[in-house]
């Protein structure tokens, strides 16, 4: 709401609603193209891992470095995210980010190990042609095979993103607020449209 500020309890409701809208997308993405993916060949398969393989290299280009260089990068690419939602940061904003940047873990070589699991049981279903009956659940689920560390790092670091969050929504202009509430606005109609164009409208009650 407009000048009422985020809460933790907030926070979590967003992540929640996000992560299963993304959930739903990604099934019914599966759905629609398991048909085509239980019939490649295998060179078509062997082409998309191909593909995979370039993706990863770019990952890898993109998230490695020093230390330093990773946190400086991190740092620009949220101060950027969240000029999306609020327009420009004051000087005492992008501080807050910076420190942000320093404190959450570095999980970078962590995440490209799990984007090559979940690539690696993507592929091994794709060969035993079990997509339409394997991969709307697995997509739907795809973080269930993490491993402990991950696990842990995603922890930490979503620790330290809803405290920048917090600390940056009390440090909001009334016109920074305003974009903020109309982005979510915008938001929320898109996804009240994708629910229509899914499910249909809904009926009023007899």
């Amino acid at each position: 709401m407009p000048g009422a500020g985020l809460s933790p309890a907030d926070l979590v409701w967003g992540y929640d609603s996000f992560n299963a809208q993304a959930r739903e997308s990604l099934r019914e993405a599966a759905v629609w193209l398991a048909p085509v993916l239980d019939r490649l060949t295998p060179e078509q398969i062997s082409h998309l891992e191909k593909r995979f393989a370039d993706d990863n290299r770019k990952f890898a280009r993109e998230n490695r470095g020093s230390e330093k260089d990773r946190r400086i990068r991190r740092a620009r690419r949220t101060v950027d995210a969240l000029e999306d939602w609020v327009g420009k940061l004051s000087k005492a904003q992008v501080e807050r980010v910076k420190q942000y940047a320093e404190r959450a873990p570095l999980s970078d070589e962590l995440r490209e190990r799990d984007r090559k699991r979940v690539q690696a049981d993507v592929l091994a279903i794709i060969r035993a042609r079990e997509a339409r009956k394997r991969l709307p659940a697995y997509l739907e689920h795809w973080d269930r095979g993490r491993d402990a560390a991950m696990l842990a790092a995603n922890k930490a670091w979503r620790a330290e993103l809803d405290k920048l969050l917090l600390d940056i929504d009390r440090t909001l202009t009334a016109e920074q607020r305003a974009k903020a509430v109309a982005r979510l606005r915008g938001f929320s109609e898109d996804f009240s449209a994708l629910a229509v164009a899914v499910a249909g409208p809904v009926q009023p009650r007899q």
